[in-house]
């Protein structure tokens, strides 16, 4: 189903340290050549439900978009949200195991030859249900959401990739919103950073709220910015929030009412204007409590924005005024997709690879470079309950 609107070793290093990496690529990934294949990490759920082990790596060849090998990278429980380093030497993953009272954080050596991962170590979330990871531009923390409990966490990195066994820094979010069922109380759901590595940037689905910190990347600290939050509307339910390249703009996906909101950034005092809001959804479709948003991420051309809608199975297509940074709706892709989880899109703007949770598959889209449109392939892979999708050039040679 398609419904239209309208008609390198250094480089291997960019593009992991925001939400949606794809965003975080500037124009360093589109001047770069493109590498003959990409290694596609897929993070998942594991359980009785799920045929999954853990993280999955596949090539993806960047000439065609096809899919191959597809290898176990590392056995893990329920690696949901992936984060790679800036150095491109180390992987970590939530674990979003439920019931206990504090999730993890795991950390990986990935092989540069083969892609393969090696378990490090892991440490407390100091949350319960972490469900999303950042690394700083340095790589020296890694910032996590715990969406459970609703805090922040902030753990150190050693020189040899492993997480340390305290947190530099804690918050605990506080307060609600009008949704009694789903905002009862904070739910941090996801930690991003600005190109400068100053401030650091959490969506609160539970409070409406884009918490703003000052963050200091030596100390690995965040204080509350000033001022400390840009408000969404009641009910939204900010979920994720991808930058443009050039950090003029930032957009966040809102959960609850599936629509994202275009800001204009203020990058010497972190602060976020609202420029706009728009439907997710296709215009006339009818209204329903199973569709929910899941991911936002920017072409790394700084020209277009996706997002998921969960239930009602499409990928929404945007195009980006540069002048202004609103937003144009182009179109909504629905081909092979079933609760459409995590998205992105491969550094070049090429391809994009979607994770359909429900599905137990991901599929790969072209991108119009004009349009941004998503065209259907056809190709798929089987993937117990996919989540998160990163991709990194593979290294030549």
């Amino acid at each position: 189903m398609a419904i239209s609107h309208g008609s390198a070793a250094c480089w291997f290093a960019l593009a992991f340290s925001l939400c949606i990496p794809a965003a975080a690529l500037a124009e360093s990934a589109v001047a770069a050549p493109t590498p003959k294949t990409y290694w596609v990490y897929i993070g998942t759920y594991t359980g009785k439900d799920s045929s999954s082990k853990g993280i999955y790596r596949f090539d993806l060849d960047a000439a065609t978009g096809r899919l191959s090998n597809k290898t176990l990278a590392a056995e893990s429980a329920s690696p949901s949200y992936l984060a790679v380093a800036p150095s491109g030497k180390f992987l970590y993953s939530v674990n979003e195991v439920p019931g206990g009272k504090f999730g993890a954080i795991s950390a990986f050596a990935l092989d540069p030859k083969t892609g393969g991962l090696t378990f490090l170590n892991q440490q407390s979330s100091v949350g319960s249900g972490p469900c999303h990871l950042i690394v700083d531009k340095e790589g020296k923390h890694v910032l996590a959401a715990n969406y459970g409990s609703g805090s922040t966490i902030v753990l150190p990195i050693d020189e040899k990739g492993s997480i340390r066994d305290y947190a530099t820094d804690f918050v605990q979010h506080t307060g609600k919103s009008v949704d009694p069922a789903r905002q009862e109380g904070p739910h941090a759901h996801c930690v991003a950073l600005d190109a400068a590595n100053r401030f650091a940037f959490v969506c609160d689905l539970g409070l409406d709220k884009v918490l703003v910190y000052k963050y200091d990347a030596e100390k690995g600290k965040i204080t509350p910015n000033e001022p400390p939050a840009a408000d969404l509307a009641p009910g939204s339910g900010p979920r994720h929030i991808a930058f443009t390249p050039d950090y003029k703009y930032a957009y966040v996906v809102n959960e609850l009412n599936l629509t994202i909101t275009g800001f204009r950034y203020d990058a010497d005092h972190g602060s976020l204007k609202e420029i706009q809001t728009q439907s997710t959804l296709p215009k006339g479709t009818p209204p329903s409590d199973k569709y929910s948003c899941a991911e936002v991420v920017v072409h790394p051309s700084g020209k277009f924005v996706y997002a998921t809608n969960r239930g009602q199975d499409t990928i929404a297509t945007f195009a980006i005024d540069a002048k202004t940074g609103e937003l144009t709706p182009v179109g909504w892709q629905g081909d092979g997709i079933k609760v459409p989880r995590g998205f992105n899109v491969d550094p070049s703007g090429t391809w994009a690879v979607a994770a359909n949770q429900d599905g137990d598959s991901i599929v790969v889209f072209a991108i119009d470079p004009k349009t941004g449109e998503l065209k259907t392939t056809g190709v798929k892979a089987d993937v117990g309950k996919p989540v998160d999708v990163r991709i990194i050039p593979k290294p030549e040679g």
